[in-house]
């Protein structure tokens, strides 16, 4: 669920409707935790060796993570190929959506983590200042730097000090639709704002629910304001507001509110109107999309690339049945939005920097890449490593990119504003999910949780 902006040259460039069906199952929430143990023989024949790992025999780790559902069991895989190299132990912990508050409860009774996956680098910036990180060693780092751009490596350092490993990102300015549906409507993939907006009216007087919005999750709605802010009021205001350089009164926040409202604001262009919305879970809002083929209860779905993994849990087929176009352009050009999630040590242990050198390689990346529903940050990772051709196309566009990126405006405030449920952006963009004619109220209280957060 990590989130973040990457402005790209060319977003139209990524090829995004070819392609075949891809890895993984339905990503619905998951329970509980599990050791890792050993792949079946022949499964790491498809993994490249370049990397050397010390041997751990005996040495217990434990991992958390957000990651649930068929997320959960990918990483278990690439914790699998790190076992079967090294003899250690790893043990896999659910952290809940809430990182913060799970490793910090942690870290007040003694027993934190040996590594986790965070999902918002201002929780590395906070972890950091609060003195809970370990540095990366020699191998990690030599690793890192051998792999990932500069721009990635900065997004895991803290003053000075590296301690952080983009293992996972996200290409989330991606609408993926139910080709049966738009066959069927006689609708085409819009290019603009407007032609959205065109084609799911015509797809709601067709009788299909147009758009499925996951409003149960708080994080999917940041995804949409974002998508629409970068687009509309460009880079240097989505610098600005991510700083809390500019208020959330600022003119321009009431604009993509206003742009928004006009999706949101009609609730026949949501599944289930503006109450189900709210009440749709984002694994949900995949699936509902592409279970049935023409009787789906939507045609179109906003989320990641990490969505193929729930569509696989349908019986639609990626590049067929399911395709996907950029997020439209509100402003010059679509915007392209990206998340990752790092990899950091909170006990610096000769395995848990094992862990994150395997993670910085090639090695640990093509594990999951084979599984589907995973992009990498990591350069030298093969695109052969990928089971389609749009998962292929989405991360040579990232990788591409280089450093011209920019990391996910939600992911980069202080947990408390932009990564709770129940508070400050999560919340009050589901309030205006619920009311989205309340613009200036949803600004005013953006602006009072924003002022707090940025204060402590």
């Amino acid at each position: 669920m990590a989130r973040g902006a990457v402005a790209l040259a060319a977003a139209g460039a990524l090829s995004l409707t070819a392609g075949c069906g891809g890895g993984g199952d339905s990503g619905d929430k998951g329970k509980g935790g599990g050791k890792s143990s050993a792949p079946a023989p022949g499964t790491s024949d498809l993994i490249p060796h370049s990397v050397t790992l010390p041997k751990l025999d005996g040495q217990k780790l434990k991992v958390t993570a957000v990651w649930t559902g068929a997320e959960q069991k990918s990483f278990t895989k690439v914790l699998d190929e790190f076992s079967r190299r090294t003899g250690a132990e790893v043990s896999f912990v659910p952290s809940g959506d809430d990182m913060a508050s799970f490793v910090g409860s942690k870290v007040a009774g003694g027993d934190p983590p040996d590594v986790a996956m965070l999902p918002q680098p201002g929780v590395l910036r906070e972890f950091a200042q609060k003195g809970w990180l370990k540095p990366l060693g020699g191998d990690a780092t030599a690793q890192l730097e051998k792999n990932f751009a500069k721009g990635w490596r900065d997004l895991g350092a803290h003053e000075g000090k590296q301690y952080g490993v983009y293992f996972k990102a996200t290409n989330k300015s991606l609408v993926w639709y139910n080709t049966k549906i738009f066959t069927a409507a006689g609708a085409k993939e819009p290019r603009t704002w407007q032609e959205f907006l065109s084609t799911a009216q015509a797809i709601a007087d067709f009788g299909v629910a147009p758009v499925s919005v996951g409003g149960a999750d708080g994080w999917t709605l940041t995804d949409w304001f974002e998508n629409v802010y970068l687009s509309q009021a460009g880079k240097d205001k989505y610098d600005q507001l991510a700083q809390h350089k500019i208020p959330w009164t600022d003119a321009s926040v009431k604009d993509a509110l206003t742009t928004l409202g006009q999706l949101f604001g009609k609730k026949e262009l949501l599944a289930g109107g503006n109450d189900g919305a709210l009440q749709t879970q984002f694994p949900a809002s995949v699936t509902q999309t592409f279970t049935g083929g023409e009787k789906a209860k939507a045609a179109m779905v906003f989320e990641g690339d990490f969505a193929a993994a729930n569509i696989a849990g349908t019986k639609a087929a990626i590049g067929t049945d399911a395709k996907v176009f950029p997020f439209p352009a509100v402003g010059g050009r679509s915007p392209v939005v990206t998340g990752g999630d790092v990899g950091v040590a909170l006990k610096d242990s000769q395995a848990s920097q094992a862990l994150l050198t395997f993670l910085a390689s090639p090695d640990a990346a093509a594990v999951w890449a084979h599984e589907g529903g995973f992009v990498s940050p990591n350069k030298n990772l093969a695109l052969t490593a990928y089971p389609d051709d749009v998962l292929r196309s989405i991360a040579k566009a990232l990788v591409a990119a280089g450093d011209d990126f920019r990391f996910d405006m939600s992911d980069q405030a202080p947990a408390v504003f932009g990564g709770k449920p129940g508070q400050g952006e999560w919340k009050q963009l589901q309030d205006f999910l619920r009311n989205p004619s309340d613009v200036e109220g949803t600004q005013q209280r953006l602006e009072a949780d924003a002022a707090k957060a940025y204060k402590s």
